[in-house]
């Protein structure tokens, strides 16, 4: 049994908020504790769980650094080329497949 308050699907008090909710607020949780759990209900299978965070103990969005921008333009590049060809495919290659989808099914475009 958890030490959480547990709240049903949209029946959280005013003054909480989900991660998501702070975040499209600009704000973020800046290290408080969680202070209680949502749980959306799901047939036969365990509900979903989402925490709650105080919305006036949130802090402000870090702005983003001209270092970090750069940093995240390369990891995202390195996620679009091909491990088996070495080329850019476009996209971001899907971790289920590992490779562009021309070196996974290389058949299919024989047709």
């Amino acid at each position: 049994m958890s030490a959480l308050p547990v709240y049903r699907w949209r029946l959280a008090p005013e003054g909480l908020a989900t991660f998501r909710q702070l975040r499209a607020r600009g704000l973020r949780p800046g290290g408080q504790p969680v202070v209680a759990q949502l749980e959306r209900p799901r047939r036969r299978r365990d509900p979903l769980i989402a925490f709650l965070y105080r919305i006036d103990l949130a802090r402000p969005v870090r702005p983003m650094t001209p270092a970090k921008r750069a940093a995240l333009e390369r990891a995202n590049a390195a996620r679009r080329v091909c491990p088996e060809c070495g080329r850019d495919a476009g996209y971001r290659i899907p971790p289920s497949l590992g490779m562009c989808a021309p070196c996974a099914y290389p058949d299919t475009s024989a047709a």
